[in-house]
């Protein structure tokens, strides 16, 4: 038996259909409602999540593996406190249910801002770590203290791998997470940043994270990246297999800065969340490069997803998931 937390995020999605598709038995909570899907009524899902530590506990009964892919990801100020109680106490809640329950071994999904991804003399490997001055984003601090909290667990016994994905390129709800890219693509969206950072295929991630688990490897963290690329070209990639103008408008740190700090008003204003925040305004402009050596060294068989294809791929998915032209 296998528990997936987030299972009806993005990764945990995608791993929940992939290993469904093996046969394997699963269990999952959600909060409100259960995740309509292709396969969804063969997963046991349980209600609550893993700040209710009831019934995380209830969840774990039976189970073997664990795949922790539960977090609130966001760069509003507003949602600080909120994703680090999430992020970081939530991730304690599941190593804790995990040492308790015997559990073989728990694959935590963690990401590259966990890294102090704002780094632009060498590419980042997974010897760097977050710090104030490495990275402006509470997200990545939150995501820090989360693996703080799996190394504390394998401290006590616990079997443990993490992953460090870079920009997750997939098909889901695009109206939150890395997915907005695709809707702001569609929608003919005209700016573009200079910025370089790394992405890769949704199927990469959660073929990495079932590679790990069936392996003897534990107490290793890896960057799970495909390549390195300019923010334009994968937008102006995407807009293409849409059929839509591609970015034109460069996007100077000047502009940047005023219009975070316009979108901050009108989000306090609103009450909504901004369009651009400080943080990611500055990480759309830096250049930063990671390093995927480590994963491949280690599952030397092991081959990314080309670029292209991918988006080819995702993009068809969104048209009929979303019902576009």
């Amino acid at each position: 038996m296998i528990l997936v937390t987030g299972a009806s995020g993005l990764v945990g999605m995608h791993l929940v259909k992939s290993l469904l598709a093996k046969g394997k038995n699963i269990v999952a909570l959600y909060r409100q409602q259960i995740p309509v899907f292709e396969g969804a009524q063969q997963v046991k899902w349980i209600q609550g999540d893993i700040l209710d530590v009831v019934s995380l506990a209830q969840a774990m009964e039976g189970v073997q593996q664990v795949y922790h892919c539960a977090a609130i990801v966001s760069f509003a100020p507003k949602d600080r406190e909120k994703m680090l109680q999430a992020n970081r106490e939530g991730t304690a809640n599941v190593v804790n249910a995990c040492i308790e329950h015997a559990i073989q071994k728990l694959v935590y999904v963690s990401s590259v801002a966990a890294l102090g991804r704002i780094r632009e003399d060498a590419p980042v490997d997974e010897t760097a770590n977050w710090t104030p001055e490495s990275s402006n984003s509470v997200y990545g601090q939150s995501k820090f203290l989360a693996e703080m909290e799996v190394w504390r667990g394998m401290a006590e016994g616990l079997n443990v791998a993490i992953v460090n994905p870079v920009i997750i390129l997939g098909a889901g709800d695009w109206n939150k997470g890395s997915s907005e890219i695709f809707k702001s693509a569609y929608h003919s969206f005209p700016w573009y940043t200079t910025g370089v950072s790394g992405f890769v295929d949704v199927m990469d991630v959660i073929d990495a994270m079932q590679l790990l688990m069936d392996s003897s490897i534990q107490g290793e963290r890896y960057i799970i990246s495909g390549d390195n690329v300019k923010y334009q070209e994968v937008f102006s990639l995407i807009a293409s297999r849409f059929n839509k103008r591609p970015p034109y408008r460069r996007v100077t740190p000047f502009l940047a800065a005023i219009v975070w700090r316009l979108e901050a008003v009108k989000g306090w204003l609103t009450g909504k969340s901004p369009l651009l925040t400080k943080e990611t305004a500055v990480t759309a402009q830096a250049v930063v490069h990671f390093d995927n050596r480590k994963f491949l060294n280690a599952f030397p068989n092991f081959k990314y997803r080309n670029l292209p294809d991918s988006i080819q791929r995702i993009c068809g998915e969104l048209k009929a998931l979303h019902q576009l032209p």
